[in-house]
């Protein structure tokens, strides 16, 4: 059977493979489709396009847009992004990045302040980008051995609202929704149930709809048979069509395998050929 994957980083955010490094990886595992997701940046995407020419595997432009809805942290995945807005993606994630990139380092310097032995500049050098985010300073704590794990070093360090990590204001999830739309993007929610109770996103739905949300990320190697299941039902109840992904980011999360997950995933083709066809209508 024939899969995609449709929720992977590179380290244009918090990977740590280049975009070709993932795109060749992909085409080893015998994935069909993959997109790209970078958190809040479009900056690997040419690369990423580039390393499909001439490959069996079909690329998705895509890009991962932190926001939020009543307080609750979501995750706007925007899947098949014209090349011709790129440079719009960019501005309108611009003041975002700004705020993330303050509050990252003034988590770097309350670590620091408090003790710990890590070296900003050295994680700065490190990225395509010239930008940190908690999975980076977690794999440093990891490194230095202050974690054993990049899961412990988020529980015991760097969880929202902890000792060491505030979060800046974040988009506003309707808004970013309508804006993929407007721009003749597809947009997904990433892992809706991951961050957040099914009740508390009860009166989401129909908004998100109107808005212009087209699909919903279904399978999702962090939930288990009974999440999984209620994200297809919520799917099902309003139209969404179904996506899903490993959300692989390579050594800073060793334990998700692209295409794979925790070893269980297998996200059907079709997710990716009705996702694709629904594009074909937004331009």
């Amino acid at each position: 059977m024939k899969i995609c994957d449709l929720h992977t980083h590179s380290n244009h955010s918090d990977g740590t493979l280049t975009p070709t490094e993932l795109l060749n990886l992909a085409v080893s595992e015998g994935i069909s489709a993959i997109a790209l997701c970078d958190h809040n940046t479009i900056d690997g995407l040419i690369e990423f396009k580039n390393a499909a020419k001439d490959k069996p595997i079909d690329a998705v432009l895509g890009a991962e847009i932190t926001t939020e809805y009543e307080g609750i942290e979501l995750h706007i995945l925007g899947l098949f992004i014209p090349e011709e807005h790129f440079l719009d993606v960019s501005k309108y994630c611009e003041e975002l990045n700004h705020l993330k990139r303050i509050a990252n380092k003034e988590m770097v310097d309350n670590l620091i302040n408090a003790g710990y032995k890590i070296d900003y500049e050295r994680m700065l050098s490190q990225t395509a980008r010239g930008q940190i985010n908690r999975a980076h300073v977690a794999s440093e704590l990891v490194k230095n051995g202050y974690a054993e794990t990049v899961s412990d070093a988020f529980k015991t360090f760097l969880e929202d609202g902890g000792k060491f990590y505030k979060s800046p204001k974040r988009l506003d999830a309707l808004k970013t929704i309508s804006f993929l739309k407007q721009i003749g993007a597809v947009p997904v929610i990433a892992h809706p149930f991951y961050s957040a109770q099914p009740e508390s996103l009860e009166s989401f739905w129909q908004k998100a709809k109107a808005a212009g949300l087209v699909g919903m990320e279904a399978l999702y190697p962090m939930y288990d048979e009974s999440t999984t299941k209620t994200a297809i039902e919520t799917a099902e109840k309003y139209g969404f069509l179904q996506s899903g992904g490993s959300d692989f980011h390579g050594a800073n999360k060793p334990h998700i395998a692209i295409g794979k997950g925790k070893g269980s995933l297998s996200v059907p083709y079709e997710f990716f050929e009705k996702l694709k066809k629904h594009s074909k209508t937004c331009k």
